[in-house]
């Protein structure tokens, strides 16, 4: 990834961090001049956390690509991704702060929210990669590559790719550079799940040049018409992956 996009991320995040702290300092000097302050008790406050990167209804940030889509994801998928920033599975300090002290049930309560958000998808942009890659890409995500043990993402992902309830997230809308980014971090272990990591063991065999190819291809693929998940227990899982439980659905 190039200087200037990493440059923009550290922006956001830092500008997020910016706006929390003014609102704590002008919160405190109101309270001093005898002026209670009063926020709001609703959800929308309280994850106000979230949406300062991820979009007021989860949308995420296609433009720079770094921040994921949250909206109309499965709720089991959102809570697990935050039970693992809490246990230290994901590795990102933002996050990792931000669900320190979060109750399960909280958690539940937030992914549910956005997992009920229904928002237009937008495209992020793409690199240039070659005719070649691509068509690597898109054998990998729909036929895999039996050779070197590597399954089709539409094993699990769903035959459109855009998930499958309650646990397994779609890929199809997401950014080229988080789909880059989540590979790599699965193979050099800052992001992990509960065993057995069936994603760490993929992204493993998968070349960095597989990485770029997968990623380019489900990032710049045609939108299905209908892009919620599929209904539980309609696709069955090649491997074994903690995340989904002893049937391989998550039910």
């Amino acid at each position: 990834m190039d200087t200037i996009a990493k440059l923009c991320r550290v922006r956001r995040v830092f500008s997020a961090v910016l706006l929390f702290a003014a609102a704590s300092v002008a919160g405190a000097a109101r309270a001093e001049e005898g002026h209670p302050l009063t926020v709001p008790d609703t959800l929308q406050q309280r994850i106000a956390s979230c949406t300062a990167c991820h979009g007021v209804h989860g949308e995420g940030t296609p433009e720079s690509g770094f921040f994921p889509r949250l909206a109309g994801k499965p709720a089991g998928y959102l809570a697990r991704q935050l039970k693992d920033f809490q246990d230290g599975l994901r590795k990102y300090g933002p996050m990792e702060y931000t669900v320190r002290h979060l109750s399960p049930e909280y958690m539940q309560e937030i992914a549910e929210y956005f997992s009920a958000q229904e928002v237009p998808y937008a495209r992020s942009p793409l690199p240039r990669v070659s005719p070649e890659a691509l068509k690597r890409g898109e054998e990998l995500a729909t036929k895999g590559d039996p050779s070197h043990q590597i399954p089709a993402c539409a094993a699990c992902h769903g035959t459109q790719l855009t998930g499958v309830q309650p646990n397994i997230p779609g890929l199809v809308g997401l950014p080229y550079d988080y789909l880059s980014s989540q590979l790599g971090s699965w193979r050099t272990k800052t992001r992990a799940t509960v065993a057995p990591d069936c994603m760490a063991e993929i992204a493993n065999r998968l070349s960095a040049s597989d990485i770029g190819a997968v990623s380019a291809w489900l990032a710049g693929r045609e939108l299905p018409s209908d892009m919620h998940a599929q209904p539980a227990g309609s696709i069955s899982p090649p491997l074994h992956c903690g995340v989904l439980g002893a049937t391989g659905d998550g039910a």
